[in-house]
């Protein structure tokens, strides 16, 4: 059976969950763990994702990830490539470190947000990483540490879990009472064990068993669901409804004619530009401007791949991932849109 693909849009929460192939270690020690945290901050910094929840076990991670231009597939495949030829080539070893791609579910905000950082966070004490919940606050390879403020993580996006729990915008002493409620509501999961209903999507997880889900069918109300997508019926359905939306208008604009070539054409014309000098990197502001235009509309309207176009313009995965935050910008402080040439 193919593989549905990953719903992706902007402003999507990711639960991301990659292991270690025949569940062998992906991290041997602290200097195998350090390489993969530098690597998340240089992406972060890169590019416009963020990192909400995340904990490092030996043999897997859990990552809670928001994606807005960047796409969560972009973002993931650098992670894991790049810690794979680095873990290889430290270790002496060759083949795959990852086992399969990587699980990427699709989870309702509101319904699921800190019920995922609290189980994420938990991670490292139910494996007995810490011999105890207290050791768990100073652990330096999980999240939990730096929302108490006990270590710092500086690509973690820690306002977005503490403004849950008291953290207004106007910090000042705020700070200690959102992470004492933010503690306290982490130590209350303790009793809750492994939480399976928040590893996957689809209708068993997304009803919370079995149970509720004969209470449901007893009830005649049925729920839509897909296993990539962890939310209510009606979340499933606007989340599969965006993501046909995007992927019909992808379909729409390819079938009209418009390719790389065309949009780098576009983009040369609006910045006033020679449509090969495009193609040519360079730091000329009105060729880096048109540059950023086309990969922004590549990316997000084409569907390309920030690989292929790397390739294709000659430039690194970072500076197309760059190109894509500032073009994002360009487009909307000028009003530039595709949808006014095709119909």
């Amino acid at each position: 059976m193919p593989r549905k693909a990953r719903i992706d849009f902007p402003g999507a929460l990711h639960h991301i969950m990659a292991r270690g192939i025949e569940k062998r270690l992906i991290f041997k020690d602290d200097v195998d763990r350090n390489n993969f945290l530098s690597r998340m901050h240089k992406l972060i910094r890169d590019t416009d994702v963020s990192c909400l929840a995340w904990a490092l076990m030996p043999n897997h991670f859990h990552l809670l990830l928001k994606t807005t231009e960047t796409p969560i597939s972009s973002f993931m495949r650098r992670l894991l490539t790049g810690h794979a030829l680095w873990f290889n080539k430290r270790h002496d070893r060759s083949g795959h470190l990852f086992q399969n791609r990587f699980k990427s579910v699709l989870c309702q905000e509101d319904i699921y947000f800190l019920e995922l950082v609290r189980y994420i966070h938990l991670n490292p004490f139910r494996a007995k990483l810490v011999k105890d919940f207290e050791q768990l606050s100073r652990y330096k390879y999980c999240g939990h540490a730096a929302l108490l403020g006990n270590i710092s993580v500086p690509w973690q996006a820690t306002f977005p879990v503490l403004a849950h729990f008291g953290l207004g915008d106007k910090m000042g002493n705020k700070v200690g009472r959102a992470r004492r409620n933010y503690l306290r509501f982490v130590e209350k999961g303790i009793d809750q064990g492994k939480r399976s209903d928040l590893t996957g999507g689809g209708l068993i997880r997304s009803s919370g068993g079995w149970t509720a889900i004969k209470a449901l069918r007893q009830a005649k109300l049925f729920q839509k669901s897909d296993e990539r997508i962890l939310g209510d019926s009606d979340f499933v359905e606007t989340a599969l409804k965006t993501a046909d939306e995007s992927l019909d208008k992808r379909y729409k604009l390819i079938a009209n004619g418009y390719t790389l070539e065309s949009l780098a054409e576009m983009a040369a014309n609006i910045m006033g530009v020679d449509p090969q000098m495009v193609w040519i990197p360079g730091k000329y502001r009105a060729t880096v401007e048109a540059r950023s235009i086309l990969c922004y509309w590549a990316v997000r309207e084409l569907g390309f791949s920030m690989s292929s176009l790397a390739r294709k313009c000659r430039l690194s995965i970072t500076t197309v991932s760059k190109s894509v935050v500032r073009g994002k910008k360009i487009v909307q402080d000028r009003n530039l849109t595709l949808n006014n040439h095709f119909t």
